[in-house]
């Protein structure tokens, strides 16, 4: 989350676009997203001297559009997110190489160096958490971190309404959510793949579903104690973990990755009145 665009998906980004042929740079590069994959692709393409275009639906956060806008990025507002996939073929005949937020190899291990650092920084982890929208991030970090330490166990969470692969793990096949309904909204992916389906059920040990309510709870406690701002897409780890207690011990070092921070900061105390119940509400928020 302290990457320059806020988020992890920079490193998916860079890696994708830093591996295109020459042929492929001269045309550029398109995305589709509303939200943190759309300013990596920007940011990444900027920094390559690439033309991006971002198809992003009409209902996108102004913060999000703003900050793609500020990094280059050409955008293009549909009607819906499933509008603009429909969209993305018509670019990708014009030559633009299609950037997929989680379906793509070098995306996924673009996100994976996540693991290696890991890794790096703490050779005795026993376990990591992390959130899932797509699952490109889980199966990237789960691959690279169980190459390296076999027995490091990977444990998923997401918010219920944006549960798309606790619900095709169950069902042992990629499953479309009717509608999206969680406020984490980069974790508002409608459906996983078969990819990151496939390395889920490789890697992970579960996947929680939390609420909005405790995302929210968790994220003012990692605010208040931290001092850290989070996105309720990366404070979920923290509400997920405090389900998981019972799988842990005092040997164990557990990994939090906290992946993202971007939201507009009228949502802070919007959730506070909006999704906390009273009872949760025990700290004063900050922009009163």
């Amino acid at each position: 989350m302290l990457q320059t665009t806020g988020a992890f998906k920079v490193r998916g980004a860079f890696n994708k676009m830093l591996l295109l042929t020459d042929s492929e740079r001269k045309f550029g590069v398109v995305a589709v997203s509303g939200g943190n994959h759309a300013q990596a692709v920007a940011y990444a393409a900027r920094e390559l001297d690439l033309r991006s275009l971002i198809l992003m639906p009409e209902f996108t956060p102004i913060n999000y559009l703003e900050a793609t806008r500020a990094f280059g990025a050409e955008v293009v507002l549909t009607r819906s997110l499933a509008e603009a996939f429909r969209q993305v073929a018509a670019y990708e005949a014009e030559g633009l190489t299609y950037i997929h937020p989680f379906d793509d190899p070098l995306v996924i291990a673009g996100q994976g160096t996540i693991g290696l650092e890991i890794f790096e920084d703490l050779p005795q982890v026993t376990d990591v958490v992390l959130s899932i929208g797509g699952g490109g991030l889980v199966g990237g970090v789960g691959t690279g971190l169980k190459a390296l330490k076999p027995n490091t166990r990977i444990w998923g969470t997401e918010t219920a309404g944006a549960d798309s692969m606790a619900q095709a793990l169950t069902k042992g096949e990629v499953v479309e959510l009717a509608a999206v309904t969680s406020i984490a909204r980069t974790l508002g992916a409608p459906a996983v793949s078969k990819t990151t389906l496939a390395l889920a059920q490789q890697h992970l040990e579960q996947v929680v579903v939390v609420t909005d309510a405790e995302a929210v709870d968790a994220l003012f406690t990692l605010l208040h104690d931290c001092k850290v701002l989070t996105e309720p897409a990366a404070s979920c780890t923290l509400a997920a973990v405090d389900k998981l207690q019972g799988e842990f011990s005092p040997d164990s070092h557990v990994v939090l990755v906290l992946c993202g921070g971007n939201f507009a900061l009228d949502d802070l105390c919007q959730w506070r009145a909006d999704v906390l119940p009273p009872k949760m509400r025990v700290q004063p928020c900050l922009a009163n």
